[in-house]
């Protein structure tokens, strides 16, 4: 059974985030330049010897159309902290896919932010999730037919 940890070493470790106080605007902006559906929200603060962030909450597309568009609220005026959900669910690299996707579901959220000793590692979306399942069942079904094909 695969874990996050396993999906983590696949894709790209970077982590795209803005900060509480940027405007809705600006995030938006954000997502659709790197092809994303959501951002972390996280704040920084200069901490010896290196920047610390800390994971506030998710913005996501969902939340920009239900809580900006549908209200008719400024995208250019509202700030991010004003519609990010939170508080955040998130796993650790040790949880399953199955888990994930356990989560995903009863939750109804898209994103979950990896979080390890405190420090947000990595983000999985439904997509990445979706993706470790196909293989792990092609793999299996694989394997089924190499057994029969054996007997």
């Amino acid at each position: 059974m695969q874990t996050v940890k396993h999906l983590l070493e696949r894709k790209s470790a970077e982590v795209i985030s803005v900060g509480p106080g940027d405007s809705v605007l600006t995030a938006i902006k954000l997502m659709a330049e790197r092809h994303v559906g959501a951002l972390l929200v996280m704040r920084e603060w200069q901490a010896e010897p290196q920047a610390e962030r800390e994971l506030l909450g998710v913005i996501s597309e969902r939340d920009y159309a239900r809580k900006v568009i549908l209200k008719g609220r400024s995208s250019h005026d509202t700030p991010v902290s004003e519609i990010m959900s939170s508080p955040v669910i998130s796993v650790s690299p040790s949880d399953t896919v199955h888990r994930c996707m356990q989560i995903m579901t009863d939750k109804r959220i898209r994103h979950l932010p990896v979080v390890r000793e405190g420090r947000v590692v990595g983000v999985l979306s439904i997509g990445d999730l979706v993706k470790a399942m196909i293989d792990e069942q092609r793999e299996e079904i694989e394997q089924l037919q190499r057994y029969i094909a054996g007997s």
